[in-house]
């Protein structure tokens, strides 16, 4: 499913001058009655639409409280012969179950090789026989596009038959604060609906230049992750299955900071706006307020907030326990730093229903839940839903809640409290209470946990 853009995101018009734009750049020469304009498109459609793949996936959903299994869709582009295919992250999240169907009708399972929440990246690999005949594969441009370039997004939005819309690229450099630190945006008014995303943005030459990602139910502006970043990663997708960024645990900010109207003084380096708790960054004496003007003797400059990704892809390509050198200034001295990075790992806890019980329990991950890792330095787990007719519901246990302990034993790890949750329906109905302390809010309280019931028999009843 595609996802939603703020309402604050940019929108801009639509696509009333695409033809003189294509004449202007010299991507066609179209005569007056349009005919060499459509056969551009087309051709364009032609020559991607056998790597175009439609995905469905089975998922499992845990937001309500309960183990359920949801059905989401997808779109996908082949890009090998023997059939890795990309798409989003969020198509593919927690998938249990994943099928592609290819452009002549065939269908094929798929297994995940490797996948990145930040830069929301999945590669893919077809599961076929090995006799199978190659796949037709669209190419990766390695190059940007540029404002003004006419693009085609590709997929199958909703679920339906595969589809072409039109428009243009509005800005190669969009940063959209909070929606990955990795990457900038290419923008783009071609439309991208609910089911596009994973699927591919495509110039007038036939080259995938990005995959779309984040559409707009109300028309207006899409955006896309940018093909050079993709072919950045790719390598470490398929050699380590995720990214395999380092991390530092800097939170940086540029020296012309326009959305917070803030300017720090110099014309070189990048602020340094926070450390995270326990990171080699913070391990080292880094403060708020340091300015980095290299690292590992290479200069860094982030003016404004679009230089960001580019720092920290940077930051995230170093070597895991191999020291560098940043040259920090701090008021009016000049200091150096030796940190090494430690790898940056899963960015989302893993979590399970306890249906009988009727809620779901997270891992505290400092990425995800920062609010709560303030609290559990040392990991744990939180209520990250509450089923409303369960019987954790009816205890008082809410979202949010840190589990500190379960009848007076500490309780840290799923596979801690999922051994607790079989050796307590082994009990029943003999023993049916249980008592929970809890974290809210950074207040320590008791629930008494009355499970006897079951209430997911009596739904179905």
């Amino acid at each position: 499913m595609g996802l939603i853009t703020p309402p604050r995101a940019l929108r801009a018009g639509g696509v009333t001058v695409l033809a003189a734009c294509l004449l202007a750049a010299g991507c066609c020469t179209a005569p007056a009655d349009g005919n060499g304009f459509r056969s551009v498109i087309l051709e364009t459609r032609q020559k991607v639409a056998p790597a175009l793949v439609y995905i469905r996936v089975v998922r499992e959903a845990l937001e309500s409280g309960k183990n359920e299994k949801q059905v989401v869709a997808g779109s996908g582009v082949v890009i090998t012969p023997d059939g890795e295919l990309l798409t989003n992250h969020h198509v593919v999240d927690k998938a249990t179950e994943i099928r592609c169907q290819l452009s002549d009708g065939t269908a094929y399972t798929a297994r995940k090789i490797g996948s990145d929440k930040d830069l929301d990246v999945a590669l893919l690999k077809l599961e076929c026989p090995s006799n199978t005949p190659p796949f037709a594969a669209a190419e990766l441009a390695p190059t940007p596009v540029t404002v003004g370039d006419v693009v085609l997004a590709m997929g199958a939005p909703w679920g339906l038959a595969r589809s072409v819309t039109m428009g243009i690229i509005s800005c190669t450099d969009r940063y959209l604060e909070g929606c990955g630190q990795y990457t900038l945006w290419y923008q783009t008014d071609a439309a991208i609906a609910p089911g596009n995303s994973g699927g591919p943005l495509v110039d007038t030459q036939g080259r995938v230049v990005g995959l779309n990602t984040r559409g707009n139910l109300f028309g207006g502006q899409a955006f896309t992750i940018p093909s050079p970043t993709i072919l950045e990663v790719l390598p470490r997708l398929r050699a380590h299955g995720d990214a395999h960024w380092a991390w530092f645990g800097l939170n940086l900010q540029p020296l012309h900071d326009f959305n917070h109207d803030m300017t720090f003084p110099g014309d070189t380096g990048v602020i340094v706006s926070g450390t995270d708790a326990g990171s080699p960054a913070r391990k080292a004496g880094l403060l708020p307020n340091d300015r980095i003007v290299s690292v590992g003797g290479e200069p860094v400059k982030v003016v404004n907030s679009e230089d960001l990704p580019t720092v920290y892809r940077r930051l995230g390509r170093l070597d895991f326990g191999k020291e560098v050198v940043f040259s920090v200034t701090r008021g009016d001295k000049e200091l150096s730093f030796s940190i090494a990075p430690t790898e940056k790992g899963r960015v989302e806890g893993a979590q399970k229903a306890f249906d009988r019980w009727g809620f779901t329990a997270k891992e505290i991950n400092r990425f995800d839940t920062p609010d709560l890792a303030f609290f559990a330095e040392d990991g744990g787990l939180f209520v990250s839903a509450v089923a409303w007719d369960g019987n954790a519901w009816s205890a008082g246990l809410k979202e949010k809640d840190v589990l500190l302990s379960w009848d007076g034993k500490p309780v840290k790890t799923l596979d801690g409290l999922s051994q607790i949750y079989e050796a307590a329906l082994k009990d029943l109905p003999n023993r049916y209470r249980a008592n929970i302390e809890v974290m809210r809010r950074g207040r320590k309280m008791q629930i008494v946990l009355n499970y006897l019931e079951d209430t997911e028999k009596e739904v179905l009843e």
